[in-house]
């Protein structure tokens, strides 16, 4: 299989060891049908010259690529699902695929979704439905696009199986899906080890995480697990802060849906929020709003105690302090994550702090779309002709609108914003709100009409040369979220 100069294998997980993976096969599907290919991020990593047989080889089959693992691994993990323990999860309808350095020399895990049983399918098909796979497709590229630290979908093949679900219409039809990040080490990977009280094979995963993902800490060795678990809290804070700021819900915030690069990742019932609402629930099954938008970050928080307890053992003795450090890093971040939003330039922590309550007032007192408001005014003061244009001139030019408009209209542009950029010259924002997304669905369910969503994901790409987050995992401004010092 021909790769690219920038196709550069780093098969590292493997050496770990057989007590965080299982080797596995991938089912084997009855038609392999390329519904997307990610060739912006296979560029980055030399893949964008594979034929689509190659491709199809690769990424419906399975086939190894050059110089990496030569079989799939299930990674073992356990976890908190909805703050009750549970040691039967891990990689139960996914493996890792392969790994390899991105054009930066960072390393990236390319993973799976709905490729089939493992060890930890838990008597489920191994499965993953088209729509589902649509729908993770949708969430990565939107919040690629708003900045929000995320797995990119790679691939995704429709497989000509038939499921049978209980939440979707069934029989439906099954994709298989790839996505990349640059790790599927989640929380719940440390919390096995812990609750089978293995020691060793705790400081191997956290030797392996500071190798890969904070190498600048590898000459501390064992005394490394501190200012790791420092960077996790500063990364995870900076990711929940741009979910609030794309006013997004992830819907399923376990601890084993988080992981320890602070990327978002395998979307199942996600939702954005039509207007600003802090009991907005994702999931029809969280009947008590334990995830629900404004929950977000108590939930995150929560989690992270959960790895400091598991990291305990190979801390030296040391505390680590996840909720005063993740109290500490998360409002700052909001606030920087919705000047970010607005392209606007920072005036400090205390105007930004300023700044985003009043935003958060006016969103929650008027009613306005969440996503309109932001392209409303994206700009600041540079936004004055679209603000009037906007199906809500009104409004912002009432009572309502006094605070916010006093306030944004005096607030310059970024450097870095776009706000002529013809995208905002459109009638609206992009958006996906679940009415948005049954539209997308609906002709391909009744027509297998592929137009209507990649209309959507071609206006997802302008939106996101408009608006310039693209993140790679830093923070702000292409500052790293976890510069500051562990205390």
């Amino acid at each position: 299989m021909p790769v690219g100069t920038r196709y550069r294998p780093a098969p590292r997980f493997e050496a770990l060891g057989e007590a965080f993976a299982d080797p596995v096969e991938p089912a084997r599907f009855p038609r392999h049908v390329l519904r997307f290919r990610n060739q912006r991020w296979a560029a980055r990593v030399g893949l964008d010259g594979l034929t689509p047989a190659e491709w199809e080889a690769a990424f419906a089959r399975f086939a190894p690529l050059p110089d990496n693992l030569p079989r799939p691994l299930a990674l073992r993990y356990h976890g908190h699902q909805f703050q009750v323990y549970n040691p039967q999860l891990g990689d139960g309808r996914g493996f890792l695929f392969a790994q390899l350095e991105d054009d930066r020399g960072r390393l990236l895990d390319l993973a799976t979704k709905g490729s089939g049983q493992t060890p930890w399918s838990r008597g489920g098909d191994g499965r993953l439905t088209l729509k589902g796979g649509v729908r993770e497709l949708l969430a990565s590229e939107l919040l690629e696009a708003l900045g929000v630290p995320t797995s990119r979908t790679f691939s995704l093949f429709e497989t000509g199986e038939r499921l049978h679900r209980n939440d979707e219409p069934s029989p439906t039809r099954a994709s298989v899906l790839v996505r990349l990040g640059h790790s599927h080490v989640r929380f719940g990977s440390f919390q096995r080890h812990a609750f089978h009280h293995d020691h060793a094979s705790l400081r191997a995963l956290l030797a392996d995480g500071v190798a890969h993902h904070a190498p600048e800490l590898c000459h501390l060795g064992e005394r490394a697990a501190r200012p790791f678990f420092h960077r996790v809290v500063a990364r995870t804070a900076w990711l929940c802060a741009t979910w609030m700021a794309a006013g997004f819900v992830h819907g399923v915030l376990n601890s084993d849906n988080l992981n320890i690069t602070g990327e978002s990742f395998d979307y199942g019932p996600w939702r954005f929020l039509p207007v600003f609402d802090p009991m907005f629930t994702a999931a029809y099954f969280d009947h008590g709003g334990l995830y629900a938008y404004g929950n977000q970050p108590a939930a995150v928080r929560w989690n992270l105690e959960q790895l400091a307890l598991a990291l305990a053992p190979v801390a030296g003795g040391d505390p680590l302090p996840a909720r005063a450090w993740f109290d500490a890093a998360f409002e700052p971040a909001l606030d920087r994550a919705i000047v970010r939003r607005l392209g606007l330039r920072s005036r400090g922590p205390l105007a930004d702090r300023l700044l985003r309550g009043t935003v958060f007032r006016f969103l929650f007192a008027s009613k306005v779309g969440f996503e309109r408001c932001f392209f409303d005014w994206y700009g600041g003061a540079a936004a004055a002709a679209r603000v009037a244009r906007s199906p809500h001139a009104a409004v912002y030019a009432g009572d309502a609108g006094l605070a916010l408009r006093g306030e944004l209209g005096s607030w310059p542009p970024a450097a870095s914003a776009r706000p002529d950029h013809p995208y905002f010259a459109g009638d609206g924002p992009c958006t996906l709100l679940v009415d948005d997304v049954e539209a997308l669905w609906e002709p391909i369910a009744a027509r297998d009409d592929w137009a209507p969503l990649e209309a959507a994901l071609a206006r997802i790409r302008v939106a996101a040369e408009a608006l310039g987050l693209e993140d790679d995992g830093a923070g702000p401004d292409g500052a790293g979220p976890d510069d500051a010092q562990a205390g």
